[in-house]
C-alpha cells in the first residue's frame, strides 16, 4: 500500500460576533462559536437558514460583514492553504483523467502521492479513466482525494453525499468516518440529512433564521450502525428541534432547547 502523508491534527475554529449581510438582509447574526481540533461537526437546519452562507466564510468564499473568524488563535485567512471543501457536485474536469483531476494545480513530483490519496479512497485502480466512466459514487471519492492530497486541516463539506443512492451515501459517510479517524482534521458538515448527522457527526448545530438554535453533543462511541436505538432517539430530537412551531431560543450543549417556528430567511438567494 502507498503511504498517504499524515495531516497535522486538526484546526480549531472560534467566531466571534460574525454576521453576514447582503444588502439590507441579515443572513447570520451574530454567531458566537468554538470548535476543537479534529472535531466532526454536522450543521442542520431548515432550507436558507444561513448554512451554506457559514460555510463558505469557512472557506473564505464570502467576507464577514462583522466579527472574526480565527483558526487556532490567529485569523483563519493565515490558515486558507489548509482548507478545503467539497460540493454536492464532484466538479471534476471531463477533459482530465482521474489521476490529473486529483492532481489540479499541483507541480513537480505529485502523481505518487495522488495515486496514495485515490487508494485511500479505494479508487487506486481508475486512476487513468475519464470522469465520464465513473458513477457518481466514484466522482465524490474522486473530489474527496483531490482534498486530502493537500493534507488539509480543515474540511468542509457542502452536502457532498446529496445526490447519492442510500447504498452509495452510507459507504461514502463510512469512507469518511475512516479518514477523518484516521487523519484527524476537522470536518464541517452542511446536510439536509438528520441521519446523516446523528450517524457521522460529534456534535450538531442546528441554525434556525441566521442563529444557532441547538448546539448538541452526540454521547455515542464508535463504530455506530444504522440499527443503534439510541441514534433513533437523538434523530427524533434533532428533527423535532428543526420542525418545532411557535417558539425560539439558543441553547448550550448537554441542554434542552427552546422551539422556534420561523423558518423563511434570504439565504438563498444569496447562494
Amino acid at each position: 500500500m502507498k503511504h498517504l502523508s499524515l495531516v497535522q491534527q486538526g484546526l480549531s475554529l472560534t467566531l466571534e460576533g460574525v454576521s453576514k449581510q447582503f444588502g439590507e438582509r441579515e443572513i447570520l447574526k451574530s454567531l458566537n462559536l468554538s470548535i476543537q481540533k479534529g472535531q466532526f461537526v454536522a450543521i442542520v437546519g431548515r432550507s436558507g437558514c444561513g448554512k451554506s452562507t457559514l460555510l463558505r466564510l469557512l472557506a473564505g468564499l464570502e467576507s464577514v460583514s462583522a466579527g472574526s473568524l480565527s483558526a487556532d488563535g490567529d485569523p483563519l485567512s493565515a490558515s486558507e492553504s489548509e482548507v478545503r471543501m467539497m460540493f454536492q457536485d464532484a466538479r471534476l474536469l471531463p477533459w482530465k483523467k482521474v489521476i490529473d483531476n486529483v492532481g489540479l494545480g499541483l507541480s513537480g513530483n505529485w502523481k505518487s502521492e495522488a495515486l496514495a490519496v485515490l487508494e485511500a479512497v479505494g479508487l487506486a485502480d481508475r486512476a487513468n479513466d475519464w470522469p465520464s466512466a465513473l458513477s457518481g459514487g466514484q466522482k465524490q471519492r474522486v473530489a474527496l482525494a483531490r482534498a486530502l492530497i493537500h493534507r488539509p486541516r480543515l474540511l468542509l463539506l457542502d452536502e457532498p453525499f446529496g445526490a447519492l443512492d442510500a447504498l452509495t451515501r452510507l459507504e461514502m459517510q463510512q469512507l469518511l468516518t475512516r479518514l477523518w479517524q484516521q487523519y484527524g482534521f476537522t470536518v464541517i458538515l452542511v446536510t439536509h440529512d438528520v441521519h446523516e448527522a446523528v450517524l457521522i457527526a460529534d456534535r450538531i448545530l442546528l441554525i434556525e433564521q441566521g442563529e444557532i438554535g441547538m448546539d448538541l453533543e452526540i454521547p455515542l462511541g464508535r463504530p455506530r450502525t444504522i440499527t443503534m436505538p439510541t441514534l433513533s432517539a437523538l434523530e427524533a430530537q434533532v428533527l423535532e428541534a428543526i420542525m418545532a412551531p411557535g417558539e425560539q431560543g439558543k441553547h448550550d450543549r448537554h441542554s434542552d432547547w427552546l422551539h422556534s417556528g420561523k423558518t423563511d430567511n434570504p439565504e438563498s438567494a444569496a447562494r
